[in-house]
């Protein structure tokens, strides 16, 4: 890698024959040694290859190895080039992806409950592999879920129309095909709408410990010292089913439209093919799928603070500030070389970040820019951030997602003790509550980047910008 800013490294085209574009890495001086440790950085040189890719193979400062693609990495085509999707850029847990809720509760008003509300948000919230919610959907009306999203939920009075439009994409992308999605994985979704999962999927009861923007953030209805709940998951067993189905017909699409790429976990298909097609029909089927499980989630999580309060949550002030993607391959309209162009546009493991002015975001944030959602790890902090003109020129309207791995869970069951661990949680007065031990120790601190060291470097490259900071009170895992 060559340092070629203070924020910015990056892969030449000659590093590997056949790149098409070269490579370009947000970080610094002090994420780069663990960076350069993974074999993420060989992932971000082999994605230069896909066909009609544009501009820069890029990574976000939390990247680590991934499926394909690295995690944190993003990647356009330009379709009208012969541009293609890879599920590999998306990654199995299709819409995996973060919301935010804001309360009017401070912390002082909620620490002498917060036991009972950890335990009340376990209880009434199904977490865990194999886990099953409570909302049922088959034939017809699992169908319609796939095609709805979130609106599928807040029909059946589980949310509000506001809810709706703080979501991307309102909570729903259009051109989902029920028909393009498998039996086998209606099968394995039929009976996790409204669950967790486990893995790094959380739901976290937090404090607002730092404010940047006051003003911005008094505007959202953020305050040092409120609490806010955020809520990490995605399609669950559904995605990845529908992930493994496509790149099974997307590895014979390498020979049948003569593509090549160093790695066949990047199998793809050009966007205009039927194939393609197909693909991204049953992926907006998945995403759907998951925005619709945040919202039961959410819906879950209010009924537990209602619950502990022994009030509605509309008193509580439990509002929807944003939900974000960060595991979806979407077409858009960007600007390429002067040209207004639609790019089929690869966020696996990173956020999308639109500025102000943006149309596709909601009327209420347009003058300051989309919110951006990046959670630290359940031990430290998680950020609330905007997105900035800056990005829509460099990213493509893209910016990290995470603290981003610095130990696999192998690694981290090997070298972590529970019981260490869980004290020093308690010492930072962290309630912990978790369907076993092996979730608690694979996703502990100590197996991730340090969050705020992340941020640092998208919030002063320009590509989002700082509002406020959460750190947990209170973690429910699978």
């Amino acid at each position: 890698m060559e340092k070629i800013t203070e924020f910015k490294y990056r892969i030449s085209r000659s590093y590997k024959p056949g790149m098409k574009v070269e490579g370009i890495i947000y970080a610094d001086q002090t994420l780069i040694p663990a960076i350069e440790k993974d074999k993420a950085l060989e992932q971000v040189a082999n994605v230069a290859f896909l066909p009609g890719i544009v501009r820069y193979s890029l990574a976000m400062p939390d990247i680590h190895w991934g499926y394909g693609f690295p995690i944190g990495g993003v990647a356009a085509t330009d379709i009208d080039a012969g541009g293609v999707v890879s599920p590999g850029g998306v990654g199995f847990d299709i819409n995996c992806g973060i919301r935010l809720v804001r309360t009017d509760l401070s912390q002082n008003e909620i620490i002498s409950k917060l036991s009972r509300l950890a335990d009340t948000l376990y209880n009434l919230v199904p977490a865990g592999v194999g886990s099953k919610g409570k909302v049922k959907a088959s034939g017809k009306d699992e169908k319609k879920l796939i095609i709805q999203g979130a609106d599928w939920a807040v029909q059946r009075g589980m949310g509000v129309e506001s809810d709706l439009e703080c979501c991307e994409e309102q909570g729903a992308l259009p051109g989902a095909d029920p028909d393009a999605i498998s039996e086998r994985a209606y099968l394995r979704g039929r009976a996790q709408s409204g669950t967790l999962g486990s893995g790094n999927h959380f739901l976290e009861v937090q404090v607002i410990d730092q404010v940047y923007e006051p003003e911005i953030a008094s505007r959202l209805g953020l305050e040092k010292g409120n609490i806010t709940l955020m809520i990490h998951s995605g399609s669950r067993g559904f995605g990845y089913q529908v992930c493994d189905d496509y790149l099974k017909t997307m590895v014979r699409c390498l020979a049948k439209y003569d593509i090549q790429v160093p790695d066949r976990q990047l199998a793809c298909a050009p966007v205009n093919s039927p194939e393609a097609q197909q693909y991204l029909s049953a992926m907006n089927g998945a995403a759907n799928y998951a925005w619709c499980n945040r919202q039961v989630l959410m819906h879950l999580a209010r009924k537990s603070f209602a619950k502990v309060f022994n009030t509605s949550w509309q008193n509580l002030g439990l509002d929807l500030i944003y939900d974000v993607s960060h595991n979806i391959a979407k077409i858009e309209k960007h600007n390429l070389d002067g040209k207004e162009k639609n790019l089929c546009v690869h966020r696996k493991g990173a956020t999308r970040a639109f500025g102000p002015g943006n149309p596709a975001i909601p009327v209420r944030y347009r003058d300051i820019g989309q919110p951006v959602i990046i959670p630290g790890d359940m031990g430290t902090a998680s950020y609330l951030l905007l997105g900035t003109k800056q990005a829509e020129e460099e990213t493509w309207g893209s910016t990290c997602h995470g603290a981003g791995r610095v130990k696999s869970r192998h690694e981290a069951l090997r070298t972590v003790d529970f019981d260490d661990l869980m004290q020093k949680m308690t010492a930072k007065g962290i309630q912990v509550r978790a369907a076993g031990k092996r979730t608690v120790v694979e996703e502990a601190p100590s197996a991730y980047k340090d969050i705020d060291a992340v941020v640092n470097v998208v919030h002063r490259a320009g590509i989002s910008r700082r509002i406020c900071r959460m750190r947990p009170l209170a973690v429910v895992k699978g």
